[in-house]
């Protein structure tokens, strides 16, 4: 099936597989399996110094992980995919494919804890410096260039505020200056955005989160938009370093990609509906969601985003103490880090997701005791309105000094 015949909405249901070499079998059958057998010793010879192409290792490639990276390159309009175990795994691949000792990495302001945490270990052990920036437009990107930059890796929209990263300006930038471009789009999906049409060199999920979309799946993807550069990487840096996906879970991933576009489309209408309830409410001090034409940024996000997703950030009153009590007096919505759930999900960043990022770059940030960060799901919206109102009440109600 060549993927430009056929809308996205079929894509994520039939890319890849071809039911009629599996026995007919209208479910992508899961292989699994460690290992091979080849019919003769030159083929396993030809396969192994690449003359011909057959499965030999799973950690090289299985039937199963296959369709999903065959999907997923069709979804991000990219050249190959490779799956991972984790998002982390995808992440730190690339980073280490990207570079060497001694280079620099210039990041988006807002980054993912973890992101943070592995950028520090590659400085402390490789030199491998990075500056964190607002990129809030292509002047300020190059002041931040250095003779030894090699790679820009943004999040848009960051994670935990919102704030969107203009990708035709990193574009414009990375182009004068020859740099690679990696964009996280766990917040999007590959159904509300794909930076790869910007020009971006690699995407990268959680597909933990909206991928998987049902919290029973730990994995990572990673889209490139030149083929041979991403089995190049497959064959060094994922085999060596290992960080592969499970048959098993892959195979989860292909079934939660097909209800990809239904559950994006109630995800957003919800977090509309959410956004419009806690614009009203005197608790609430800010409000930070892409599609909200309020947002200074709004057309930034029309410009390079479908949907504003579901992900809501937003302030409360109370700092901290506030923050908590809030999440404290929920009953619906449950208290937990991902994102991407049929449940809806509420955490505080500051305090947990975000945890490791020192006090004073959360700040910088605008990772604020305060701020809390909403993961819409799919339940009825009327039902998450009325949770919030009576968590509302109950802060209402403290008495304060």
């Amino acid at each position: 099936m060549k993927e430009q015949d056929y809308h996205k909405d079929t894509v994520v249901i039939h890319e890849g597989y071809e039911d009629k070499l599996h026995h007919g079998s209208l479910a992508v059958p899961l292989y699994q399996t460690s290992t091979y057998s080849f019919d003769t010793a030159v083929q396993g010879e030809n396969r192994f110094s690449g003359v011909e192409k057959g499965n030999i290792y799973s950690r090289l490639g299985n039937p199963t992980v296959h369709v999903l990276e065959e999907r997923m390159t069709a979804l991000e309009n990219g050249g190959g995919t490779l799956a991972f175990g984790s998002g982390m795994a995808a992440v730190s691949s690339i980073l280490v494919h990207l570079t060497k000792a001694g280079d620099h990495i210039l990041c988006s302001r807002g980054i993912y804890g973890c992101t943070f945490g592995f950028l520090g270990i590659l400085k402390e052990k490789y030199n491998i410096t990075h500056d964190l920036i607002r990129m809030g437009n292509e002047e300020e990107i190059e002041q931040a260039i250095k003779p030894e930059t090699v790679c820009i890796y943004i999040e848009t929209p960051i994670n935990p505020t919102m704030e969107l990263v203009d990708l035709q300006a990193v574009m414009n930038v990375a182009e004068r200056y020859g740099l690679r471009v990696v964009v996280d789009n766990t917040f999007s999906s590959p159904y509300l955005q794909n930076p790869i049409d910007f020009g971006v060199d690699f995407v990268l999920h959680s597909a933990t989160k909206y991928i998987n979309g049902h919290g029973d799946v730990i994995a990572g993807l990673l889209v490139g938009k030149d083929k041979e550069e991403m089995e190049s990487i497959r064959m060094s840096v994922q085999k060596d370093y290992g960080g592969i996906i499970s048959p098993f879970d892959a195979w989860l991933l292909i079934r939660g990609l097909k209800t990809l576009p239904v559950r994006m489309e109630r995800h957003t209408s919800n977090a509309e509906k959410l956004i419009i309830y806690l614009k009203t409410q005197n608790l609430v001090e800010e409000v930070f969601y892409p599609f909200d034409q309020d947002n200074p940024q709004y057309e930034i996000a029309k410009r390079q985003m479908r949907a504003g997703g579901g992900l809501i950030s937003f302030t409360i009153k109370g700092g901290k103490e506030g923050a908590q009590l809030f999440m404290d007096s929920l009953s619906l919505i449950k208290i937990a880090v991902s994102l991407g759930d049929a449940e809806t999900l509420i955490q505080h960043p500051a305090t947990m997701t975000h945890a490791v990022v020192p006090k004073e770059e959360r700040i910088r940030m605008g990772i604020t005791d305060s701020l809390l960060r909403l993961s819409v799901g799919l339940e009825y919206a009327d039902d998450l309105i009325r949770d919030m109102k009576s968590a509302f009440s109950v802060m209402e109600a403290v008495p304060t000094e």
